[in-house]
């Protein structure tokens, strides 16, 4: 396919998939709840976010994909086998981003179940005890051909359109707000979580690195600490993506 033209098929398709095909779920969630989450997981997301939201309590949401374990993506390397193991073991949540890091937009039906059993095989080679119960868009683009299938494999599926999630919402198209230095400040997380408070909602953040000089997709330390202490003033609950769906009263995949 000319590059072009897949990258246009993708933006057309995730536009989409904000509206269609959605799997509408209401939310049952009694208090507002707000999830962390980092995609790609690289290293330092592994070693210094997680080790910051433990001190807060809390436990994020990883999205791994196989193949960029361990690798250098021009910004970060990727978190190592052991880094997976302990994030596991320590009561993270592991997820799903299949394992080459493929736009959903550019697989079939086919390719995209091959990549998810790859991933999932992947994974309980690590530890018998991963289920991947959750998806992550690579590169945040939704594929409104492939979120039918995604809904028969995993809880929910997410992409970057920020919002707070409330009231009636696609699981297979869950917003997430930027955690990422150049898009987020600390004002902007304060009025993300007025907004959270106000509406009763589920706030999810994404970001990738945790660095004082983060990549352009990151955030740095005190940023994440900046949120984990807005989340902390409010009272609001900081859960993984799995976890919030149970409080939210989600129902299983199949």
């Amino acid at each position: 396919m000319h590059p072009g033209w897949s990258a246009l098929r993708a933006r057309v398709s995730n536009r989409l998939a904000r509206h269609l095909r959605a799997a509408p779920f209401r939310l049952h969630n009694t208090s507002p709840m707000v999830s962390f989450t980092f995609d790609d997981i690289p290293k330092s997301a592994a070693t210094v976010g997680a080790p910051i939201l433990e001190e807060y309590n809390a436990r994020g949401t990883f999205y791994v994909s196989g193949g960029l374990v361990d690798q250098w993506s021009g910004h970060w390397t990727g978190a190592s086998a052991d880094d997976i193991i302990g994030l596991h073991r320590r009561g993270h949540e592991i997820a799903c981003h299949t394992f080459s890091h493929v736009r959903a937009t550019d697989l079939d039906a086919t390719a995209m179940a091959a990549e998810i059993e790859k991933n999932r095989r992947y994974l309980l080679t690590l530890a018998s005890s991963i289920k991947i119960e959750n998806f992550a868009y690579p590169y945040g683009l939704g594929s409104v051909w492939r979120k039918g299938q995604l809904r028969k494999a995993f809880h929910s599926s997410r992409g970057i359109l920020p919002g707070v999630n409330s009231g009636i919402v696609d699981l297979q198209f869950l917003r997430a707000t930027p955690l990422i230095e150049p898009h987020m400040d600390r004002d902007g997380i304060d009025r993300a979580f007025e907004e959270a408070a106000a509406k009763n909602g589920w706030l999810i953040f994404y970001s990738h690195d945790v660095e004082t000089a983060p990549s352009p997709y990151g955030c740095s330390p005190a940023l994440l600490r900046h949120a984990l202490d807005a989340a902390s003033r409010r009272k609001i609950q900081i859960v993984s993506v799995a976890e919030a769906l149970r409080r939210a009263g989600a129902p299983q995949p199949g």
